[in-house]
């Protein structure tokens, strides 16, 4: 580990929130972003109680100057980035005739430009660092379903432009993998965990997943992972 600072968007709440637990109990350095003041702070008082070394910054990944920024503020309190987990994600499940173009632009510029930008704004330090860039996909960016014209769009499109940019990243030692998860108990899409989710991955099988790519020697990539609930029949 030796103090390796994750950069992780969306992380107030759900999978990203998940992932911030599990990464600061086993001695990572943390930042975390969402788009509201009051969210970043709330999550950022609750992790510290974890671990001191958290740092939460407020930005949208729809705005490239907001990454860039977020970026600047976690090199300022750490002096250095070894690995992002792009996370950040919005879903609207409407029938394709009932869409507006107001949400299908809004899916796309969160789920898919603001993977790009948080790349783009993050990648001369990953090269410095020669760390991880990891997306969170999903199982949607494979298997297409009624309803979800747009949120599979901007998947598949996350799943393409994960693994084409690992092709390009690949010769300065930066490592790029996109995980694409199945259903998972969080408050996506308006979902209010309870027991009835217990058969769904939880947000802390997302982080002890990231620990072990965290980990893994660099010598070798795991560059798309699957990853499912493993009796979704039992409800």
């Amino acid at each position: 580990m030796e103090n390796k600072v994750i950069y992780i968007t969306g992380g107030t709440k759900g999978i990203g929130f998940g992932i911030a637990e599990i990464l600061l109990k086993n001695g990572y350095f943390v930042a975390i972003s969402g788009r509201r003041d009051e969210d970043v702070k709330r999550a950022e008082s609750q992790l510290s109680e974890i671990s001191p070394n958290v740092l939460g910054v407020v930005s949208n990944v729809k705005n490239y100057n907001d990454e860039e920024n977020a970026v600047k503020q976690i090199i300022d309190k750490f002096g250095k980035l070894d690995g992002v987990i792009a996370n950040a994600g919005l879903g609207i499940f409407k029938p394709v005739d009932e869409l507006s173009a107001e949400e299908w632009n809004d899916m796309i510029d969160t789920n898919l430009t603001g993977v790009f930008y948080t790349l783009k704004a993050s990648v001369d330090e990953l090269k410095k660092s020669e760390g991880y860039y990891i997306t969170i996909s999903s199982l949607a960016g494979a298997n297409f379903f009624e309803k979800g014209s747009g949120y599979n769009a901007t998947k598949f499109g996350v799943v393409g432009f994960t693994q084409a940019a690992m092709i390009d990243l690949r010769k300065y030692n930066i490592k790029v993998c996109t995980i694409m998860p199945g259903s998972v108990a969080t408050n996506f899409n308006g979902n209010v965990p309870s027991e009835k989710d217990a058969w769904k991955i939880q947000p802390e099988d997302m982080g002890n997943l990231v620990l072990d790519i965290l980990r893994m020697n660099p010598r070798v990539l795991p560059s798309k992972i699957e990853f499912r609930a493993t009796r979704p029949d039992i409800k």
